[in-house]
């Protein structure tokens, strides 16, 4: 089944969260797309951002599915190449090492520190995310987080939406003694988090960060059984919907 559970969740039932990051909580389409867009205007390309990302995105993950073993780095840099192959515009070593060493320049999105620091005061939080360790922390220095535990492609050898982050969740989570059951997804990403949280029979939370914004952006369409149980617009309104229910 795709599309929402539509059923009753109990926010205060959960010990943990786990988030995606890119996309969720720091602003990832901002980030590529200032790259890419400065590079279609320097090679003269007619595209508007929402085309540049929408070149992107499949790119991305499929260097990411090919690849599993690459720092995230190398795999902005290859997607960055496959893309002006596609658009007939050659990306030059200079401009792929520009996008694969601009994670710690991405910003995060306004609401996410402030919400983070109040859904820390009730829940666990984990970060399940496809970067490598080193971006993960340079991405925190905006996010200010408290993480009980962060799981990163770099750990797991594999991005999502394959199986091993959802696998070495489990082996997280049983390590910090929370039952499986206790545990809560938020992501942007249907194609990334989604998916694979159905597949793993963890309840989520879509953050339809692009609401406002038709399309799929820098993301894939999910090409799999995807489900999510709420949906929020924000982090914000996201931990503003926890703390009605007592999780403050």
């Amino acid at each position: 089944m795709n599309g929402p559970q539509r059923e009753e969740l109990d926010l205060r039932s959960f010990q943990a969260l786990s988030f995606d990051c890119y996309g969720t909580l720091i602003d990832w389409e901002a980030g590529i797309g200032s790259v890419l867009r400065a590079w279609a205007d320097e090679t003269g390309l007619p595209a508007d951002d929402e085309a540049l990302l929408r070149a992107y995105a499949d790119n991305e993950a499929a260097v990411e599915r090919d690849h599993p073993e690459m720092l995230y780095p190398d795999v902005l840099a290859q997607a960055f190449r496959l893309t002006g192959d596609r658009l007939g515009h050659a990306v030059t070593d200079g401009w792929a090492h520009s996008l694969g060493q601009s994670v710690p320049d991405w910003p995060a999105f306004p609401d996410s520190a402030e919400a983070l620091a109040r859904l820390e005061q009730h829940y666990q939080l984990i970060i399940l995310s496809n970067v490598h360790r080193a971006g993960f922390v340079a991405s925190n220095q905006r996010l200010y987080g408290s993480f009980a535990a962060i799981i990163t492609a770099e750990d797991v050898g594999a991005y999502k939406p394959a199986d091993n982050h959802f696998n070495a969740l489990r082996t997280t989570l049983a390590d910090l003694d929370i039952a499986g059951d206790r545990v809560l997804h938020v992501a942007q990403s249907l194609f990334h988090d989604h998916v694979p949280a159905k597949r793993h029979h963890f309840p989520s939370v879509w953050i339809n960060r692009r609401h406002h914004r038709p399309g799929w952006g820098a993301t894939p369409q999910p090409r799999a059984e995807w489900r999510y149980d709420l949906e929020f617009t924000s982090m914000k309104s996201f931990a503003e919907a926890a703390a009605a229910e007592g999780c403050n």
